[in-house]
């Protein structure tokens, strides 16, 4: 990474959480985990019949291995109506300072 990431967006982290249906199963929700300032750039996009999905690159400042504000792959990022599923994380600098999540936001056709 050469320039310095512009963390100009606010993100809610949300992580799944299995509750009762009150039939004996479980139903799956989201909970927040906190907000996180990010830079969001579109990197491939995707047509088909039913789905357009826009792959993208999200940039967020490091967090430790572990650590519950970490953002992992079975997650998610809120920006108001948007929602972006995290794909991948992986360390966006050899410092390790930031954190790029490939991430895909889909919205039907």
């Amino acid at each position: 990474m050469s320039a310095r990431p512009h963390l100009s967006r606010r993100l809610r982290l949300e992580g799944p959480m299995r509750v009762p249906d009150g039939a004996g199963g479980f139903t799956e929700v989201w909970q927040a985990l906190g907000h996180i300032w990010a830079e969001v750039a579109a990197r491939t996009g995707r047509d088909d019949a039913t789905i357009s999905r826009l792959g993208l690159r999200i940039t967020v400042r490091a967090v430790p291995q572990g650590a519950a504000s970490r953002p992992t792959p079975q997650q998610r990022f809120v920006d108001g109506s948007r929602i972006y599923r995290i794909e991948a994380v992986t360390e966006a600098d050899p410092e390790g300072r930031y954190l790029t999540c490939y991430a895909s936001e889909e919205a039907g056709a």
